[in-house]
C-alpha cells in the first residue's frame, strides 16, 4: 500500500519540478564530451542537470522519495544495517535488546537511487508485564506497525543463528504484505552460519539475502533487491537553496520534547510517554510553515552526568549534544513548573559556543496558577537574569500538549534563521563603524592606545564579524561588548549570538577596498 500524506495545516506540496527516472538507462557518455563537460561553468552544468532525466545526484535534494522500512525483533542488526547503508553513526547501536524505540530515518542513495530509509525499533514479545518498561515495548511494536503500513518497501531483517518466536510472528504479521516484502539474513559473514539461514526458507520464502551488516557482506546486492520495482516517478528534485531549517529540541528528560515535535510535525513519530528517558535516538521529522522546509531533530533528556548509569542513555546523550553541531537552531524547553536546572545552563552553552541561534521554551504554562502577563514578564526578567550574556535569545511560553503558542514559536525561529542568515555588505559596516567609534571615541591614554581601522563580515550561521585595529591587544572587553550591542541593535542581529574577533592591521577600510578592487580587475 502506497504511503499517503494527510492533510495538515500550513502544508504545502512541494513545487512541481521534471520526474525522473531510474538510473539504470543511463547511457554511457564518449571521453571527449566528459572531458568538454569539465571545462563549463558551474551555471553550464545546472541548467544541463535540468533537461537530462536519466540519473540521480548525491549532491541534490530531493522530494517524494520510497520509503523502505527496516524491520526484525531487537538484537538482529537493523541500526546496525541502517548505519551502514546511510554512511552515518544515526541510529544507537548496542548489545541490549530494544535499544531502538522511536522510528530513525533519513536520506540515503541505494544503488544510485535515492530513498528514505527508516530503522524501526525490535518487534519484542518477551518482556515483565507488570514493568514499565513493558509499556515501553507496546508502543514500540504499535509505531514499528504504523511504519511498516506506511512503507513502500519493507526490509526483514533476521539472525542467522536462531530463530525465535518473535521472529515467527513477525513472519505471520508482515503476510499481508508480501508484495513489498524482502528478507535479509544478519550475521553471515565469510560464509558463517550460512546453513543456518537457509531454515527461513520453511517460512515461504521465495529468496533470503545473506549479509553481514558490521562486516559489509552482501550489501550491494541487498541494495539492488531494496530498489528493484520501487517508482521513482514521482521524485522531484529540489532547489538548492530549499535546505531546510533544522531545529533541535534539547532539554531534561520528560520535559515535553517529543510532545512538541508531533506537535508541529502533525504526526506520532516520536514515542510519547510520562517514563522519563523515553527517547533514545534523535528522532527526526519534517513539516513546512509558511513557506519554508522545517526538519525538527527530537533529541533524547539530557541529565548530569552522575545520573547516567546505563551505556545506551550515554550514546543518547551524546548524541543529543551532538545535534548542536547538525542544527541552526536549538529550542531548550524549560517546565514551567520545575524552573531552570543545571542541565539547562550547561546546554545553553554549548548552543552559544556553536553560534546557534536559541530559543527559550517555558513549557506547561498552562499548568501554572499564575498565568498573567505580569507573571509572563517576571519569569522572561528571571531566565535572563540567570543567563547573564544571552538576554538576546527570545522566551516563549507555551503548551506543547494544548499545541498553545506554536505559531508563536515558529515565527520566532523564522525570524531567528533570517538574522543567522543575514549578510551585511562591507562598505554598510565600515559607514557604520565611522558612527559608533564618533558616538563613543575609544579610549586614549598611554597605558591604552589603539585605533579601530577595519570591520567585515566573515561569516554567517554562525554570525561572526572581524576587526582590525592597530593594536588589538590593547582594546578593552567593554569596548568590544560595545561594539558587539552596536552589531546587534543597528545591523539586525538583535536575537542571535554575535562574535568579534580582533586582527593587527595600520590600513583604513577604504584602502583595502580600493587595494581589492584592483586585485579583481
Amino acid at each position: 500500500m502506497k504511503k499517503q500524506k494527510k492533510a495538515k495545516p500550513d502544508f504545502s506540496k512541494p513545487k512541481p519540478v521534471q520526474a525522473v527516472v531510474e538510473a539504470e538507462e543511463t547511457v554511457e557518455q564518449p571521453q571527449e564530451e566528459k572531458t568538454e563537460k569539465k571545462a563549463k561553468t558551474d551555471d553550464e552544468i545546472r541548467s544541463q542537470r535540468k533537461s537530462h532525466t536519466d540519473k540521480f545526484y548525491p549532491d541534490k535534494v530531493y522530494n517524494n522519495l520510497p520509503l523502505i522500512v527496516i524491520a526484525g525483533r531487537p538484537n538482529v542488526g537493523k541500526s546496525t544495517l541502517f548505519n551502514a547503508l546511510t554512511h552515518t553513526k544515526r541510529a544507537i547501536t548496542d548489545p541490549t535488546p530494544g535499544v531502538t524505540r522511536d522510528p530513525v530515518e533519513g536520506t540515503c542513495f541505494l544503488d544510485g537511487k535515492p530513498v528514505h530509509l527508516m530503522d524501526t525499533g525490535g518487534y519484542k514479545l518477551t518482556r515483565d508485564l507488570k514493568s514499565r518498561e513493558s509499556e515501553m515495548d507496546d508502543l514500540v511494536v504499535e509505531k514499528t506497525i504504523e511504519m511498516i503500513d506506511r512503507a513502500d518497501r519493507i526490509l526483514l531483517l533476521l539472525d542467522a543463528t536462531e530463530i525465535t518466536g518473535e521472529d515467527e510472528e513477525l513472519i505471520q504479521r508482515l503476510r499481508p504484505y508480501s508484495e513489498k516484502l524482502i528478507a535479509a539474513v544478519n550475521k553471515t559473514e565469510g560464509g558463517r552460519n550460512e546453513h543456518l539461514a537457509y531454515n527461513y526458507m520453511q517460512f515461504g520464502f521465495k529468496e533470503i539475502s545473506l549479509i553481514s551488516a558490521s562486516h559489509g557482506d552482501g550489501l550491494s546486492a541487498l541494495q539492488k533487491k531494496m530498489v528493484e520495482g520501487l517508482d521513482f516517478s514521482n521524485v522531484t528534485e529540489g532547489e538548492d537553496e530549499d535546505r531546510p531549517i533544522r531545529i533541535a529540541i534539547l532539554g531534561k528528560p520528560n520535559v515535553g520534547k517529543s510532545t512538541l515535535s508531533n506537535a508541529l510535525t502533525h504526526t506520532e513519530a516520536s514515542i510519547v510517554s510520562d517514563y522519563a528517558g523515553t527517547t533514545r535516538d534523535v528522532v527526526e521529522g519534517s513539516f513546512r510553515y509558511n513557506g519554508r522546509d522545517i526538519q525538527i531533530l527530537d533529541t533524547a533528556g539530557i541529565r548530569r552526568k552522575k545520573k547516567v548509569t546505563e551505556n545506551v542513555e550515554y550514546y543518547s546523550v551524546n548524541r543529543a549534544i551532538k545535534t548542536l553541531d547538525e542544527c541552526d537552531i536549538a529550542f531548550i524547553m524549560i517546565d514551567a513548573k520545575e524552573g531552570l536546572a543545571e542541565q539547562d545552563k550547561k546546554i545553553t552553552a554549548l548552543a552559544f559556543e556553536r553560534g546557534r541561534g536559541v530559543i527559550f521554551i517555558l513549557n506547561k504554562w498552562d499548568l501554572l496558577e499564575d498565568q498573567s502577563n505580569k507573571a509572563i514578564r517576571e519569569t522572561k526578567d528571571w531566565i535572563q537574569t540567570m543567563f547573564g550574556q544571552m538576554n538576546w535569545a527570545p522566551i516563549v511560553t507555551m503548551s506543547a500538549k494544548n499545541h498553545d503558542g506554536l505559531k508563536n514559536l515558529m515565527n520566532t525561529a523564522l525570524e531567528i534563521y533570517s538574522q543567522l542568515t543575514r549578510k551585511v555588505d562591507t562598505a554598510a559596516i565600515n559607514m557604520a563603524l565611522r558612527d559608533w567609534l564618533a558616538n563613543y571615541p575609544p579610549p586614549a591614554t598611554k597605558a591604552i592606545h589603539f585605533k579601530i581601522r577595519y570591520i567585515t563580515q566573515t561569516s554567517v550561521n554562525p554570525v561572526n564579524f572581524l576587526i582590525f585595529a592597530t593594536r588589538p591587544d590593547n582594546v578593552p572587553l567593554t569596548y568590544v561588548s560595545y561594539l558587539k550591542n552596536r552589531i546587534r541593535e543597528d545591523l539586525g542581529f538583535d536575537q542571535i549570538p554575535v562574535q568579534i574577533e580582533m586582527k593587527a592591521s595600520r590600513q583604513k577600510w577604504e584602502k583595502r577596498e580600493e587595494e581589492r578592487n584592483q586585485q579583481d580587475k
